[in-house]
């Protein structure tokens, strides 16, 4: 799905357990209201990291602990983009230790916690739902270890 011409953006997988049972936190996007992972462009003079960590904050008012590496990778094309931009999103999972109650984005956006399968079923790039169904499946397993 991604071309040479794809514009890199970065996202947070903002994650919790909540009850024993893994949480992820999705917010809607400002143009059509679907569920998405909180992301952004990759700003001049940022990394993708940095800017997952903006965008955490600024789209849903959520810092924690980031990972060092991302889990993946996925693709999308934005229904309004007369040019068809592929979009390459780098993910990043977040272990979330601060929500805010007032962020930049609070009147533009809803954010809620779900269950990973229900995050997955919830949002549509196909790219992403895998992604959700497998780091789900882990936070799981791990859980149930160290129960």
């Amino acid at each position: 799905m991604a071309s040479n011409n794809s514009i890199p953006q970065s996202a947070v997988l903002a994650y919790s357990i909540d009850s024993g049972i893994p949480k992820v936190l999705l917010v809607t996007s400002r143009g059509r209201g679907r569920w998405v992972l909180p992301k952004g462009h990759v700003e001049t003079g940022q990394n993708a990291r940095e800017a997952a960590l903006c965008e955490a904050f600024e789209e849903a008012g959520i810092k924690g602990q980031l990972a060092e590496t991302k889990i993946g990778t996925y693709s999308y094309f934005k229904a309004d983009d007369r040019d068809d931009h592929a979009y390459r999103v780098k993910v990043y999972p977040m272990q979330v230790s601060t929500l805010a109650d007032d962020w930049p984005e609070k009147h533009q956006r809803d954010r809620v916690w779900m269950d990973f399968p229900a995050a997955a079923h919830a949002v549509e790039e196909p790219e992403l739902q895998e992604l959700l169904r497998d780091f789900g499946e882990m936070l799981s397993a791990l859980y149930l270890q160290k129960a």
